[in-house]
């Protein structure tokens, strides 16, 4: 299978939990700025909404949204302890799922990002964001992960999230139960070699873009 990945996006998460399953992935960088693949194909023929991640399947289907493509992979695997099979334990995980998506990376963090947001609404996202990641802190106080002591997709999608904190200045020393939560989910080696390959991708786009400009 092939992942269609960005170097700092969301599409991290789904690399973590491939590693965690030890479902080997191709992955396939995106120029997000010019929806240009490395080959220079148009991004907008594999996914036309021009998001990452892409999961492209065995059969050459395409499936796109991280939080799918995160239990697709899980339900690849059966007995896997990354997403209970049924019943309730399964869904306080899209539980999870469903709240990191929506409230922490889409109506927190987005805004922070998009050169569009204006100034003055970009206060008030940090501020939705700082309140969120304090709830998150709350809900952690005796929990060594979020829905309990095992690591699941929805700590994979939720430590590649909260690390965003780090492009906006955000100190999350402030919350203590979060700031352990970070550290132990970023120690694990699934977590560390897929931010390993993200940080080589990156000193690659920064040589050739340097190489671009000094021609």
């Amino acid at each position: 299978m092939k992942l269609y990945h960005e170097v700092r996006g969301c599409s991290l998460a789904v690399d973590i939990v491939a590693r965690e399953l030890q479902l080997p992935l191709a992955l396939e960088w995106v120029d997000m700025k010019t929806k240009r693949l490395a080959d220079g194909r148009d991004y907008l023929s594999v996914n036309s909404k021009g998001t990452v991640p892409t999961l492209e399947m065995p059969d050459g289907q395409h499936l796109s949204e991280g939080c799918i493509v995160m239990q697709y992979l899980a339900d690849q695997c059966p007995g896997n302890t990354l997403l209970p099979a049924s019943g309730l334990p399964r869904y306080r995980v899209l539980e999870w799922m469903s709240f990191i998506a929506a409230d922490l990376h889409k109506g927190g963090f987005m805004p922070l990002f998009k050169a569009v947001t204006p100034p003055e609404y970009k206060a008030v996202a940090r501020g939705i964001v700082e309140a969120k990641l304090q709830w998150i802190d709350e809900q952690l106080a005796g929990r060594a992960h979020l829905t309990g002591d095992t690591f699941t997709i929805a700590d994979a999608h939720c430590y590649t999230i909260a690390m965003w904190t780090r492009a906006h200045a955000i100190d999350t020393r402030r919350w203590p139960h979060l700031e352990a939560y970070l550290a132990r989910c970023g120690a694990r080696p699934s977590v560390r070699a897929a931010e390993a390959a993200a940080a080589a991708q990156g000193e690659r786009e920064r040589a050739a873009a340097a190489a671009a400009v000094a021609h």
